[in-house]
């Protein structure tokens, strides 16, 4: 069943990871979104993706891409699981997780969440309220209003700047 909501979901559909950098860093999500992608040069990023790959080997459904934006670690019967590397994230992990237990609700699929943290042998449960269908809401309208904007959100630094892909790019030049 579709959530009763006054928002077009259908205009603000975007990816699992930029609603993630939402809740991480406006200005990589900015970045993100306009083609400078530092990821692939970041050994964390490499780390969590193997983690991911090499976890739960046992499980069928892995790496379910739906309507190409959003891709679901793990799909089973019940749940989806998400495979994270820490939860130094964790609020992003869970906004991301919550947004794609919305979409597939829109979809008319409902689950349970999990996310998954091997490394810590952690897992969270996820379920998705009325104030969580709220939450996202609102993270989806703030995306659209940082893609609309002419030139990325001002730098902010927080404790883990200088470990993100994109630290370099945002900080060149700066004394830290």
């Amino acid at each position: 069943m579709i959530p009763d909501t006054d928002i077009d979901f259908q205009s603000l559909k975007t990816t699992g990871i930029k609603v993630n950098y939402l809740y991480v860093c406006e200005r990589k999500l900015w970045l993100f979104d306009r083609g400078i992608q530092m990821e692939s040069k970041s050994d964390k990023v490499l780390m969590g993706k193997l983690l991911g790959e090499s976890s739960y080997p046992r499980e069928d459904k892995r790496e379910v891409l739906i309507d190409n934006l959003i891709n679901i670690d793990i799909v089973g019967d019940d749940e989806i699981r998400e495979v994270k590397y820490s939860n130094r994230m964790h609020h992003a992990d869970r906004i991301q997780l919550l947004y794609y237990l919305y979409y597939l609700k829109h979809l008319g699929i409902e689950k349970r969440g999990v996310i998954n943290y091997p490394k810590m042998r952690k897992r969270e449960d996820i379920i998705l309220t009325s104030e969580a269908e709220k939450e996202v809401e609102s993270a989806l309208i703030r995306v659209q209003e940082i893609l609309r904007m002419d030139k990325p959100p001002q730098i902010q630094k927080k404790p883990y700047c200088t470990k993100c892909a994109y630290y370099e790019f945002c900080f060149v030049g700066e004394k830290t």
